[in-house]
């Protein structure tokens, strides 16, 4: 069974300049690549420019779900990398709650000290099943 890339068009020219897929299928389970909240420059990081900045990394990682044929809904398992997690949990923790629903999927917050992005404070990686 062949490894299948997910590439949304938006996303093409990352996977093009970067050389990784925004996720890949093998058999029934889309594997995604991380996608980094961040905030926007010069921003101080309020709850709520923390919350911006997860709104649209679930966004994205509801952009490939879709193009993987996926939901929010067929997520089994996330693992969030954190840098300094104390200030931005909770604001993250909310707009995760309004992305997915019960059964929640697993979750493993780990601890960082940089991510791709100078502005980011939380890389999102997600594992999705789908029966075929």
């Amino acid at each position: 069974m062949a490894i299948e890339p997910i590439i949304p068009a938006s996303l093409k020219a990352t996977y093009d300049s970067l050389h990784f897929a925004p996720a890949v299928r093998k058999g029934g389970t889309l594997y995604l690549s991380g996608v980094i909240a961040s905030l926007e420059e010069g921003q101080e990081g309020t709850d709520e420019q923390y919350a911006a900045g997860a709104e649209r990394a679930f966004e994205q990682i509801d952009l490939v779900l879709k193009e993987g044929g996926a939901s929010m809904a067929d997520i089994v398992s996330i693992t969030s990398f954190h840098i300094d997690f104390r200030k931005h949990i909770r604001a993250l923790a909310a707009v995760k709650d309004k992305w997915i629903q019960e059964p929640y999927p697993a979750w493993t917050v780990i601890g960082t000290t940089e991510l791709f992005d100078p502005l980011g404070f939380v890389e999102i990686q997600v594992t999705a099943h789908v029966d075929r």
